[in-house]
């Protein structure tokens, strides 16, 4: 069976207050619960508009106590933003509070600008370098060996917090397998290295003699027809078009077309991005999808459904649970 999981940075709409965005985000956790998600995981990201979950360890324990089981971590927290041993405190307070139900998922960049990076910790570069080294501090510190050592982090110690590199590059990849940890790669935003750094993760593991596991990251806009799910995903390109034209907005309604929206080029840059994304009715959907599962035999999808409306997002997320719990039938 291919699990499958739920990626939410707490999107911030237009109009929404972030109170209103995180009680979506509870709304959505809960819905996914229901439907046979294994994970929900937020992201850590700054100074944007757009996305709320830049406090990720408090927003997770959040979502953790309004859900009853499915698993809830970070996709991810980004290590060299942080010290090893407070996060090892902080998933070690998550870990006992919810046990068997937190994951760790951790990423070398910043999650914000460069200029930003540097107001979070002044020495993320030289953090970045020494992500390896900050990695093993983290495993130790999570450790039951660690009891004996004189820096120790209570809680968390003896937790085992099951860890994930996440990458959008073949460095994270390498990393991964070097250290025999299970890996989720970003094609939801950066598919241009997904085969290769999906190739070398699985070669390198092998060799090493690691079962590699891998999870690969996708957008979902199901709609009632291919024109519904072509209009919600107005909102995902303009998203994303704000990222090239540097206007930072929450996430606007929905338009009937992008047609003279954005110049040829802008939607070449987007839609390059955005190529790990499946976009139709459920029936266009699931194909293309049994395509892209069998082209790339992920181990667990994880999916964001960036949609501007609570009730599309809802939809997308009912709907693709119907069609992998249709897929794992036919094919498991």
């Amino acid at each position: 069976m291919i699990p499958f999981n739920y990626l939410d940075l707490a999107n911030v709409s237009e109009n929404d207050t972030l109170e209103e965005t995180f009680k979506n985000s509870v709304k959505i956790a809960q819905t996914v619960e229901e439907n046979g998600f294994s994970r929900i995981w937020f992201a850590e990201h700054h100074n944007t508009v757009t996305v709320a979950s830049s406090a990720t360890s408090i927003l997770i324990g959040h979502i953790a106590g309004k859900t009853k089981t499915i698993r809830v971590g970070s996709g991810g927290v980004m290590l060299p933003n942080h010290s090893p041993l407070v996060i090892a405190e902080q998933f070690g307070t998550l870990a006992t509070l919810y046990p068997n139900r937190i994951d760790l998922g951790l990423g070398r960049a910043p999650g914000t600008d460069q200029l930003t990076a540097r107001y979070i910790n002044p020495n993320f570069r030289e953090n970045a370098i020494q992500f390896p080294e900050r990695l093993r501090d983290l495993q130790q510190f999570l450790s039951k060996d660690n009891a004996s050592s004189m820096i120790r982090a209570i809680p968390g110690e003896g937790t085992e917090v099951p860890i994930w590199i996440l990458g959008s590059s073949t460095d994270s990849a390498y990393l991964a397998s070097t250290v025999g940890l299970p890996y989720a790669f970003a094609s939801h935003f950066a598919p241009a290295q997904m085969k290769m750094a999906l190739d070398i993760y699985e070669n390198n593991s092998i060799k090493k003699g690691f079962k590699p596991h891998k999870m690969i990251a996708i957008n979902i806009v199901i709609g009632e027809t291919n024109k519904d799910a072509e209009r919600i995903a107005t909102s995902m390109y303009r998203m994303f078009l704000g990222l090239f034209r540097n206007e930072r907005k929450p996430i606007q309604p929905p338009i009937e077309t992008m047609e003279g929206f954005w110049s040829k080029e802008e939607e070449f840059q987007v839609k390059n991005m955005l190529k790990c994304s499946f976009i139709g009715d459920k029936n266009k959907v699931k194909k293309e999808l049994e395509e892209f599962i069998e082209e790339y035999k992920p181990d667990e999808l994880i999916i964001t459904a960036p949609a501007f409306s609570l009730e599309d997002k809802i939809y997308s997320v009912t709907e693709f649970a119907k069609i992998m719990r249709s897929i794992n039938k036919r094919k498991y």
